[in-house]
């Protein structure tokens, strides 16, 4: 008869890794740092790119051991993980190139204070 192992303790890491990862991207929207909120790196602001490195952080967490990606074979996670690395990058260009046009050309109209 196999045993079981328990995994309680990598369940209470993995948790705490991510609730870390969450707290600091609630404290920063929160604060907003004036210096991370307003020096503009590739077409958006540093806080932008740290929310967004958070949040993939966080995604590649919850992939690799809720979705027990770690047990998979090499083939099959690059697979996965390959397009993701293609893809969310290529949305996030585009996002930030048409969000800056619809800016620029609506920022006449717009009362952009809120």
């Amino acid at each position: 008869m196999a045993q079981h192992e328990s995994n309680t303790t990598l369940i209470w890491k993995v948790f705490g890794f991510l609730s870390l990862v969450t707290i600091v991207e609630v404290i920063l929207g929160i604060i907003k740092p004036h210096g991370l909120h307003y020096t503009n790196f590739l077409g958006t602001s540093l806080l932008n790119w740290i929310f967004i490195i958070l949040t993939l952080v966080k995604a590649a967490g919850i992939m690799w051991y809720f979705m027990h990606l770690n047990h998979e074979r090499k083939n099959f996670l690059n697979s996965i993980v390959l397009p993701l690395i293609i893809l969310i990058p290529y949305l996030i260009t585009l996002l930030l190139i048409e969000g800056g046009y619809l800016h620029d050309t609506l920022a006449p109209l717009v009362n952009w204070k809120y």
